[in-house]
Parts: C-alpha cells; structure tokens; sequence
C-alpha cells in the first residue's frame, strides 16, 4: 500500500543512498549530466518545496543542498521549470526584487503529490541500489 505525503518522515536510507553518490571528486568537478537524468525534476520539485524561488536562487539552492555536488547551468533548470510549470506542477508570478524582475516559481498540490510519487519511487531505487551495492562491496 502506498503511504500518501509520507515523504516528510523517510527513512535515513535515502539520505545514505544521496550521500554515497556525492564522492569529493564529484563535489570538485560537479556531477556528471547522466547521473542527473531522469532525476532533475525530483531535485527541482524539492528544492522549490520548501519557499517559492526564481532559477537563480533554484541552482543556489540545490548547490547548497547537494553540498556543491550538484552545480547546474541556468540553462538547464530553465527549460524544465517551464516543462513543469506547464505540467501544473509548479506555479509561477513576476516578482520585483531591487529594480530587476524575476520568475518566482512555487509548487502547486499537484506538484506536492507528484514531488510524493517521486520520492517513493526513488526510495525503491535507492534502496535497490544500496542492496546491491553493499553486497558487492563486502565480497
């Protein structure tokens, strides 16, 4: 059975799983692009989760929380917001911050839902991946 908006209490495996994957040569030289695939989405729901953010503070956002693993071009993210602003998933409005006016992007309730999906599924694949990671390791 599927737990809804379980996300909030996840179990430390996930941030395992996360924190093996961030080696210091990653951190050095950022990640390699098809290591992100298939996953940006995830990083972008989740780092918008929290308090609505134009792209810039976006990639600041997930720099800080990739503790600088995850070091995306602007010309990256932008293309997906608007993918996910068009998918409901997120919402956006102009906002004026000193003079300059910038897309402030926040997650809608479907977003939320969706962003939930995401992490039960990443929860499956993470927990794989250390399963057989762990086992090879030992022998």
């Amino acid at each position: 059975m599927r737990r809804v908006n379980s996300y909030s209490t996840r179990p430390s495996r996930i941030y395992l799983a996360l924190h093996s994957m961030m080696t210091q040569g990653m951190e050095r030289r950022g990640v390699r692009p098809e290591l992100l695939k298939g996953h940006l989405d995830l990083l972008l729901l989740a780092a918008v989760r929290r308090q609505p953010a134009h792209g810039y503070a976006i990639v600041s956002e997930l720099r800080r929380m990739s503790q600088g693993a995850f070091n995306l071009p602007e010309g990256t993210i932008y293309p997906a917001l608007y993918r996910l602003e068009r998918a409901s998933l997120l919402a956006s409005e102009w906002s004026t911050d000193s003079g300059r006016r910038r897309r402030v992007y926040r997650l809608t309730a479907e977003g939320e839902r969706v962003l939930g999906e995401y992490l039960d599924e990443w929860e499956w694949l993470a927990g794989g991946l250390n399963a057989v990671l762990e086992e090879a390791m030992v022998r």
